[in-house]
């Protein structure tokens, strides 16, 4: 049986390798919305690529949730709960990606057989969810595994960092994707068909994403420059409050540049503010809400008290 540290270690490296392949179609995705073949798709077509867009932020914030519970449900230590809620987590961040995969593959098949754009979508998200929920939980079920709970102890200085900076290096690739996004789009001729209120929004929300990548890449220097690469308690709450304070930003950036591409598939107020004022919520929802919600719990349940560090 594998040691907890290493379970929960690998399941953070698990996230960062789903969020590695998420990034970049968040990117695409949205930049696809300022390119011009966008205005050639049909309507149908143009709400499938803003459907993929949202199903693709949702496995987003699925797999960064991780990185939050651990943080402020676990204080950063290893628990047989942290590890538990992961391995979930990550299960359910699955099904959002592989009907995004499903919508994006339709919409690409379309400028060649529109005829083809069902079955295409239908194959795409049926081969993910087969290989990563029936193949998989078939052969769990045919080679059970006994459940055991190790006794909680507390985890070493040195593991506890090295989960803080795999956390970092989780949340880091959605920022990058974006801010890529936010660079790019700011020079292509379409972004001067928006009016100048959302071109603005768009600066704010560039604004925001640097400042979340700002945060998430503090902590290497921290290490490096304050520390001189010593692990210390220190460091380690330091680094901690860096990359929960990240996710906020992170969160208007993300929310403020959906927007942005609402408004340019449909010109709409209210759908524009609906898609981010959801997104907003979700995110600071999950990412927040939702962990101190159970840190509340726990704190009141003596039998699910947290390791002391």
């Amino acid at each position: 049986m594998a040691a907890l540290s290493h379970k929960v270690q690998n399941a953070m490296d698990e996230a960062r390798i789903l969020i590695l392949g998420t990034q970049i179609l968040i990117g695409f995705g949205y930049r696809s919305f300022f390119e011009p073949g966008f205005e050639r798709l049909l309507p149908l077509e143009q709400a499938l690529k803003f459907a993929s867009l949202c199903l693709l932020l949702c496995a987003f914030c699925l797999l960064v949730l991780p990185a939050a519970h651990h943080r402020l449900v676990e204080g950063g230590n290893d628990t047989p709960g942290v590890h538990r809620f992961t391995t979930r987590v990550l299960d359910l961040a699955l099904a959002p990606f592989a009907l995004a995969l499903g919508l994006e593959v339709a919409v690409a098949l379309a400028p060649l057989s529109r005829a083809a754009r069902l079955p295409g979508g239908i194959l795409a998200g049926a081969t993910a969810a087969g290989f990563w929920y029936a193949l998989t939980l078939g052969v769990r079920l045919r080679r059970p595994h006994p459940v055991t709970e190790e006794p909680v102890k507390p985890t070493p200085l040195d593991e506890k960092i090295q989960h803080v900076l795999t956390e970092a290096r989780m949340v880091l690739p959605g920022a990058q994707a974006l801010l890529g996004f936010q660079f790019a789009v700011s020079l292509m001729d379409s972004f001067d068909e928006l009016p100048p209120a959302v071109r603005w929004l768009h600066v704010g929300n560039l604004g925001c994403i640097a400042l979340s990548v700002v945060l998430l890449m503090t902590p290497a220097a921290w290490h490096r420059i304050v520390e001189r690469g010593e692990e210390t308690e220190h460091f380690h709450r330091i680094a901690s409050r860096l990359v929960l304070a990240a996710m906020v930003p992170l969160a208007f950036g993300i929310s403020g540049d959906l927007f942005v591409v609402a408004w340019r598939a449909s010109e709409a107020l209210a759908p524009s503010l609906a898609a981010a004022g959801a997104a907003l919520v979700t995110f600071l929802g999950a990412w927040f809400g939702l962990t101190l919600a159970l840190r509340a719990r726990q704190e009141r349940s003596p039998a699910g008290m947290r390791a002391p560090a």
